[in-house]
């Protein structure tokens, strides 16, 4: 008999005909700028019920060093389970292995077009590919500008094949103080994509702490 498998994240007996299995996202980390995306992401995590997979390409090794002080066994330790890029017998490059999906933060423009081809040459693309084919969410942090019309039909391409292009755009309605509130705030949202709740996300319309009064807009004076 077939099984159907459900992501759970406490390893509960599952209902008659599934199989439980962990709850796992794939997080990819390319070359783009802003790693930090990627390196906090992982962070955020880590209290979750999530098993996570990293993959990380070499051109993100050294985007790492750059722009941040975190060393490649830092931010490996912050993962359940490391792939190397080349490994392209891992576990995450079968669809036969259950995941919640995945999210490729930054996606830099030649991540994303080698997913967008389904010409898959890492772990990391091919991954993408896997999560797509299987019909699973998958989200690409593109972090590049300005785009030119290639770039915006790529993209168009992989969001009619499911995928969801979310750029890290600052939310200043949560009016952040910090790099590091802006960040949060959009790694915080694309949790929400997958069900997950960091706690790192100002709210439209609630309180960020108690006391504090909800985000909404003012109300319009009225004209009598």
């Amino acid at each position: 008999m077939l099984c159907r498998y459900v992501a759970i994240a406490n390893f509960t007996e599952a209902r008659t005909g599934e199989t439980a299995v962990p709850a796992r996202l794939i997080v990819g980390i390319s070359g783009a700028s802003g790693v930090v995306y990627g390196a906090r992401l992982l962070e955020l995590l880590q209290p979750l019920p999530v098993e996570t997979h990293l993959v990380i390409s070499r051109a993100a090794e050294v985007t790492l060093a750059l722009e941040t002080e975190l060393k490649q066994a830092q931010l490996r330790a912050r993962a359940d389970v490391v792939h190397a890029i080349g490994d392209m017998a891992a576990a995450i490059s079968s669809g036969s292995f259950p995941t919640m999906g995945m999210v490729v933060a930054p996606c830099s423009i030649r991540s994303m077009a080698e997913i967008a081809s389904g010409v898959t040459t890492t772990l990391l693309t091919r991954a993408a590919d896997v999560v797509l084919k299987e019909r699973r969410r998958l989200v690409l942090v593109v972090r590049e500008t300005p785009l030119h019309t290639g770039h915006l039909r790529t993209m168009t391409a992989l969001s009619e094949m499911g995928a969801i292009i979310a750029p890290p755009v600052p939310a200043f309605y949560a009016k952040p103080t910090t790099i590091a509130e802006m960040v949060d705030q959009s790694l915080g949202r694309i949790l929400d994509l997958f069900g997950l709740d960091a706690g790192t996300v100002r709210r439209w319309g609630e309180p960020a702490a108690e006391g504090e009064r909800p985000l909404r807009s003012k109300p319009r004076p009225s004209d009598g």
